[in-house]
C-alpha cells in the first residue's frame, strides 16, 4: 500500500510539472517507463533550446564588436574628414568642374576644398572651394592656425600623391593651389591644404611675390563680397617638364589660372600667370573665364559669367 501511494504521489508530481499527461494507464513499470521517456525528451528539448540561445547571443555580440572596430580604425584626418564632407561638397553645385575625358582625374572631397587630382601627372587639375566673410574673419583672428605648425604631407588615401621630399632639389616650390591663408580657420582644413594633392611645382619667385599678392587680394575680396567661389589650377603644355627626386614623374605647369566668382554680386573674373617671375599689376594678367576654359579644356558652372573681365569691378 505504501509503495502504491508513493507511485501515485510521483505521478501527481509529474502531472503538476507537465512531465506526464493527466491520465496514465498501466502498472508501475508502465508509469515509470513513460515518465522516463517524457523526462528524457524534455531534457533534450531544453538542452537544444539553451544551445540555440547561446548561438544567438554570440552572433549579436560578434556584430557589435565588428561595428566598433570599423569605427575605431578610421583616422582623425583623411578618411574621416573626407567621409563627413563628401555630401556637403557634392551638394555645392558651383564647385563642380567638368574635366575632359582624356585627362586622368580623381575627385577628392576634403573638409573645405574639392581637389580634382591627376594621378598621371601627380598634380591637381583644379582645386575649388568656397570662401566666406566669416571664414576670413576666423582666418585673420589673433588665435588663427599658424602655418608654422603644419608640414607638407602625403595623403595616404591617394596612391599617386607625391611625398614631400620628391620636390627637393628641383628648383621649384610646393605651390599651394588653395592657399593656407584661406584655411587658417580650422585645424582640419589647414592640415588638408598641406596635402601634396593640393600642390604644383611653382616658380619660387612667382610663389613668393605676385601669385601671393593675387591670393591676398582674393582673401580681401571674400570679406568685402561676403562669399566667393574660387578655382585654381595648372595650365599644361604639350610636353611638360618633369621633376622628382627619384623618378621624373611630377609635371611642371606652363602657367597657372585662378577663377573668382561672386555669386551674390553676379560677377566673375579670371587670371593667368606664367610659371615664371611675373612683374606688373594683376590687371596685366586678368582674362575671362572663357579664356581659362579654352586654355585648359575645363568647364566651369554655367552660372558663372564667362565673358566678364573688368578688373575695376574688383579693385
Amino acid at each position: 500500500m505504501k509503495q502504491f501511494l508513493k507511485i501515485w504521489v510521483l505521478v501527481a508530481a509529474m502531472v503538476m510539472g507537465g512531465a506526464l499527461p493527466p491520465q496514465v494507464t498501466g502498472g508501475d513499470n508502465d508509469i515509470t517507463s513513460q515518465w522516463c521517456v517524457q523526462a528524457k525528451n524534455k531534457h533534450k528539448k531544453d538542452k537544444k533550446d539553451r544551445k540555440e540561445k547561446r548561438k544567438a547571443k554570440k552572433k549579436t555580440v560578434k556584430k557589435k564588436k565588428t561595428f566598433t572596430s570599423q569605427l575605431a580604425s578610421v583616422p582623425a584626418i583623411g578618411n574621416t574628414a573626407q567621409a563627413t564632407t563628401v555630401q556637403q561638397q557634392s551638394a555645392n553645385a558651383l564647385l563642380a568642374v567638368s574635366i575632359p575625358k582624356r585627362v586622368s582625374n580623381q575627385v577628392l572631397n576634403y573638409q573645405a576644398i574639392r581637389v580634382n587630382f591627376n594621378p598621371t601627372l601627380r598634380i591637381p587639375n583644379c582645386v575649388a572651394y568656397e570662401l566666406t566673410a566669416t571664414m576670413v574673419d576666423m582666418a585673420d583672428a589673433p588665435d588663427h592656425e599658424s602655418r608654422k605648425s603644419y608640414n607638407y604631407a602625403k595623403d595616404t588615401d591617394v596612391k599617386s600623391c607625391p611625398e614631400n621630399w620628391e620636390y627637393r632639389g628641383s628648383g621649384y616650390s610646393r605651390g599651394h593651389m588653395a592657399p593656407a591663408m584661406d584655411m587658417r580657420w580650422s585645424k582640419t582644413s589647414m592640415a588638408q591644404c598641406f596635402y601634396m594633392t593640393n600642390m604644383c611645382p611653382q616658380d619660387i619667385k612667382l610663389n613668393n611675390d605676385h601669385w601671393r599678392n593675387l591670393e591676398e587680394k582674393v582673401h580681401r575680396w571674400a570679406k568685402r563680397d561676403k562669399r566667393l567661389m574660387i578655382y585654381t589650377g595648372p595650365i599644361m603644355g604639350k610636353k611638360p617638364k618633369m621633376i622628382g627626386k627619384d623618378k621624373q614623374n611630377i609635371a611642371v605647369p606652363d602657367a597657372f589660372f585662378k577663377v573668382v566668382y561672386a555669386p551674390d554680386k553676379g560677377r566673375a573674373i579670371a587670371f593667368i600667370y606664367p610659371n615664371t617671375p611675373c612683374p606688373g599689376s594683376i590687371s596685366k594678367y586678368a582674362v575671362t573665364v572663357a579664356e581659362v576654359e579654352r586654355r585648359t579644356g575645363l568647364t566651369f558652372s554655367s552660372a558663372i559669367p564667362k565673358r566678364q573681365c573688368n578688373i575695376n569691378d574688383w579693385l
